[in-house]
């Protein structure tokens, strides 16, 4: 029986989950929102690395298959997007229900009950097949990993074409209903869920067009042309050893707990470590000559320092106040009634960066108001808060050492492209062209990967006494 290992990140925006083979292979990711209960969030990244992980075993037993085939690789690549789609319907289900209970709890007219409630209904009606659609045909699941960011962007969207006396009712309502739903841990039935996507695939390769769309690349045409011609047949003969990976048993043999809420897992103390750590580990394990570690995450930034071996030698750390973190961009993006992902691609249109005077979380509302009335442009604005930050970590970068070898970038923030886009000119106008800067896709999943790593190995390490942590002023 094959040998798997786990690594939980609990962080205080969002928890991670990553397991690993006995070759330190990746073969399972699970993100979620983390909200108000860390144990529930944990819980749900551990559910769905497993349920990735089935679909890795899969692809890693039809290797052979897949490279004479790729019409096997585009399969399986749908059902699983297939599969979150059915996930995700189930999650909107009792979204739902808790909308509507939310609703007859907060208005005490039944009148006014039922005309939110009819509302609500309409609402989804309008959404709900735009985002099967994004699912099926446009890999969803891959782009947007969190049920709150798919259906708030939609809500909003809806709400904003209704009366100006509808928003505040409505936004009340879901303000009220997200976490309670986004929160419980669903006990989903993997075959028969597995199974559901089959039948809606086979529906979708039914219904396909015989001309493909003009922006749509040419591999990707191929293989579904591919598919398309002989759907059936893959089908069947994909059927058997899907099955079976619906039925296999993970076997986590260890297991590893870090991050923001490390201390609330339910892991034995003995496993349990810093994510200073594990975010080195994790770093140093997919480029072994990282020396320098930048971690922005929700609630801290971290810069550290590594040996050869993925082992801190130093680091410099703020975590008292949340400025220049994930918290803080989700703060300025309500501010400014956008998602946290149109943050970035904002800023990028910056033709200049405005100078922010303080990246305080209390006092960024008033100040980007004043900036707004002064005629500054909203994306001028972003472009030079989103240079803010990153001159704060670069303060942070210098007090632990500097920036060594190759510089590796983690945490959910990597995943901004204007805080990326500053990062880079900054290292390199401060520590020269010839730093090799890493940006991974899995760096929010560092932490967790590093985890895993000290599972797999059942070694013991800590951090150094000598560096302790910095607060930025």
């Amino acid at each position: 029986m094959s040998k798997y290992y786990l690594g939980v990140d609990l962080g205080s925006t969002t928890s991670k989950a990553v397991i690993i083979n006995e070759q330190d292979e990746i073969i399972g990711r699970g993100i979620t929102n983390t909200r108000a209960n860390y144990a529930v969030a944990a819980d749900i990244a551990r559910d769905e690395a497993i349920f990735n992980a089935r679909f890795s075993v899969l692809r890693k037993k039809l290797e052979a298959e897949i490279q004479a085939k790729p019409e096997y690789r585009k399969y399986i690549s749908d059902l699983e997007s297939v599969f979150q789609y059915e996930q995700f319907k189930v999650r909107l289900d009792k979204l739902g229900d808790e909308l509507l209970k939310t609703c007859r709890t907060f208005f005490h007219d039944p009148q006014k009950q039922e005309e939110i409630i009819g509302y609500l209904r309409s609402i989804r009606r309008a959404f709900k097949p735009t985002i099967k659609h994004d699912y099926l045909y446009n890999n969803l699941g891959a782009r947007s990993q969190f049920f709150r960011d798919i259906v708030s962007e939609k809500y909003n969207e809806q709400v904003n074409q209704l009366d100006m006396a509808l928003f505040e009712p409505l936004m009340t309502v879901w303000d009220k209903s997200i976490s309670p739903a986004e929160n419980e841990r669903i006990q989903f039935n993997f075959p028969e869920l597995v199974h559901k996507a089959m039948e809606e695939l086979k529906e979708k390769y039914r219904n396909l067009p015989d001309t493909a769309a003009e922006d749509t690349s040419v591999n990707f045409d191929a293989e579904m042309n591919l598919l398309k011609g002989n759907f059936d047949q893959v089908s069947e003969t994909l059927r058997e050893h899907i099955e079976e990976i619906a039925l296999l048993e993970f076997n986590i043999t260890n297991m590893t707990g870090t991050g923001y809420g490390r201390a609330l897992l339910p892991f034995p103390q003995d496993c349990i470590r810093s994510e200073i750590l594990c975010h080195a580990f994790g770093a140093h394990a997919i480029f072994p000559d990282t020396r320098t570690v930048l971690d922005i995450g929700g609630q801290d930034t971290k810069a550290i320092q590594v040996d050869r071996y993925g082992l801190v030698t130093s680091f410099q750390m703020n975590d008292r106040c949340a400025a220049g973190c994930g918290r803080y961009l989700g703060y300025i993006a309500d501010e400014m009634s956008i998602s946290l992902n149109e943050l970035g691609p904002m800023a990028m249109q910056a033709e200049k960066e405005v100078n922010i005077c303080s990246t305080c979380t209390v006092f960024a509302g008033a100040e980007l108001r004043e900036l707004t009335n002064l005629g500054e442009k909203r994306e001028d604005i972003l472009g030079g808060l989103h240079k803010a930050i990153i001159m704060r970590a670069m303060s942070l970068i210098a007090r632990s050492g500097g920036v060594f070898n190759e510089f590796t970038f983690t945490g959910g923030v990597a995943r901004n492209p204007a805080v990326v886009k500053y990062l880079t000119q900054l290292v390199r106008e401060n520590y020269g062209d010839d730093i090799r800067i890493n940006i991974h896709t899995d760096s929010i999943f560092m932490g967790a990967l590093g985890g895993a790593m000290f599972a797999r190995r059942n070694i013991n390490a800590a951090l150094p006494v000598e560096k302790k942590s910095a607060v930025l002023t």
